[in-house]
């Protein structure tokens, strides 16, 4: 049975890199699957970007992509794994990851756009609605939302396939959610000045 870490080495509101890849490696020990392969594209992807941003920090934006799905430690969940992600990372105070979770999955600031099952009790989407409505994103947010769109589990895909397969294993994709996943893409395709298509795939 997994139960979250104790003695965890605290660097401030995320962990470094080396703590990240430690949390990820217990999480999956605790449910394997393919979200683990998934989580390190969409850290570098988030990184080979970051990299390239004017006032952004690369290995910020690493660890923010490796931990944006450690909910999914707990199991098989769908907006579940938002819940416990978030959780799990304020309570072990890291602030930062703890609103990467909250906020990956919602280009859309809506918690009613999420694509799934909501798979937790009543009071606790309504801690999550709350949480969420109170967050002015950022750059970070935005990012990981990009990437998260960009990261399959068997390397980095187009941003029109990765939404095409979430939409065949899910059978729909809200049309304003897709809309705003390509305006993220044109963002920080000005903001790096470059192609983000070969940004991610060549660094």
């Amino acid at each position: 049975m997994c139960t979250m870490m104790e003695e965890i080495q605290m660097t401030g509101k995320r962990p470094d890199r080396e703590e990240a890849e430690r949390l990820l490696a217990d999480a999956e020990r605790c449910n394997p699957g393919q979200w683990g392969d998934h989580s390190r594209f969409t850290a570098l992807c988030a990184e080979r970007i970051a990299a390239r941003c004017e006032g952004m920090d690369a290995d910020k934006a690493y660890v923010l992509g490796l931990l944006h799905d450690i909910g999914r430690k707990f199991g098989v969940k769908h907006l579940g794994h938002i819940y416990d992600g978030y959780r799990y990372m304020c309570e072990l105070g890291y602030d930062e990851v703890a609103r990467i979770c909250l906020t990956h999955s919602f280009s859309i600031q809506n918690i009613h756009d999420y694509i799934g099952n909501f798979d937790i009790p009543q009071e606790q989407q309504e801690e999550l609605e709350t949480a969420l409505a109170q967050v002015v994103y950022d750059d970070y947010d935005r990012l990981i939302q990009l990437c998260d769109s960009l990261a399959g589990a068997e390397g980095i895909m187009s941003i029109e396939e990765r939404m095409a397969d979430v939409k065949r294993r899910y059978g729909s994709y809200p049309q304003e959610k897709w809309d705003k996943n390509i305006s993220l893409k044109r963002l920080f395709a000005e903001k790096t000045g470059g192609n983000i298509d070969e940004i991610v795939r060549n660094g």
